[in-house]
């Protein structure tokens, strides 16, 4: 897996974008199983591509990478399985809308964080694109958000703090392999599932779903954004990891012919504009400026 490695961060975490993007569609072909049941079924694929992505990439030496991630890849493990547990939660006790609208915040919790806690300098074309991609990602889901329950909005509010918080430790212990933290937070999200549902028995359509969930969707796509995070201004992830807002809404469409509002196509268009204005001046310019 050293290829993946190689690759620059920045990519990596458009391919985690892009992975992440397609839960929305698994979720809704479900055909019965509850939140918490899907919780436990994606975790448990989760953890069987971490287990084999490890063994994969260091073989006998698997145990000495676990025990090198130490207290940050514990305490990481510990923060994610939060985040991965109040989605759920949320999506329980508030609406859709208001959950994937409150999700998004990440990009400014990534780029308040990094800028106090890693002293990650916010260029002004930077700060511009956080400004546009905000206001496209308002006229997106802007019409869709409600009151709701304020218990599931606050909780909602958890999942973007966590993964901001997640990115920072990644950046923060850079030579660290942070891969074996999601390993802790599969196992913890699995018990929780496991304890929250009535049954862990479903039909053999939603293990599938869940396998997919699991192992593409969740799997590749932490694993991808947790290996590019490590050489990616935290600001910059959050700018790309609003395109998982973006192609959402188009897999629905490509996939269940659900066709988006035209708020939806305006504002998904800004958004997709200050991602690539991020790489053009990433790649193209070549500028340490982010």
């Amino acid at each position: 897996m050293n290829f993946i490695r190689n690759l620059p961060g920045p990519l990596l975490v458009f391919f985690g974008a892009v992975s992440l993007s397609f839960g929305g569609l698994i979720v809704k072909s479900f055909e019965g199983s509850t939140l918490w049941q899907i919780l436990f079924w994606r975790s448990v694929f989760f953890i069987a591509v971490v287990i084999f992505f490890l063994l994969f990439s260091y073989k006998k030496e698997i145990f000495g990478v676990l025990y090198k991630s130490g207290i940050p890849g514990f305490v990481g493990g510990i923060i994610l399985s939060v985040g991965f547990v109040s989605y759920v939660f949320a999506m329980y006790e508030t609406t859709v809308a208001n959950t994937n609208f409150i999700i998004q915040t990440q990009t400014l919790f990534l780029a308040i964080f990094g800028y106090v806690f890693l002293k990650e300098t916010i260029s002004k074309l930077t700060f511009f694109c956080i400004l546009l991609a905000i206001f496209g990602i308002i006229l997106m889901l802007g019409n869709s958000i409600s009151p709701g329950e304020m218990t599931g909005n606050i909780v909602a509010f958890i999942m973007p703090i966590s993964f901001a918080i997640l990115i920072l430790i990644v950046r923060k212990f850079p030579e660290v392999d942070m891969i074996p933290l999601q390993l802790v937070a599969g196992i913890i999200a699995m018990i929780v599932g496991l304890i929250m549902s009535p049954t862990i028995f479903v039909s053999s359509k939603d293990i599938f779903l869940g396998f997919l969930a699991g192992f593409f969707q969740l799997g590749f796509g932490f694993i991808f954004i947790t290996i590019g995070a490590r050489s990616t201004p935290s600001a910059f992830v959050g700018i790309i990891m609003l395109t998982e807002a973006v192609l959402g809404p188009l897999w629905a469409w490509l996939f269940v012919n659900e066709n988006p509002p035209i708020f939806v196509l305006i504002g998904g268009s800004i958004v997709i504009t200050a991602v690539v204005l991020q790489f053009l001046n990433k790649f193209i310019t070549k500028k340490k400026v982010y």
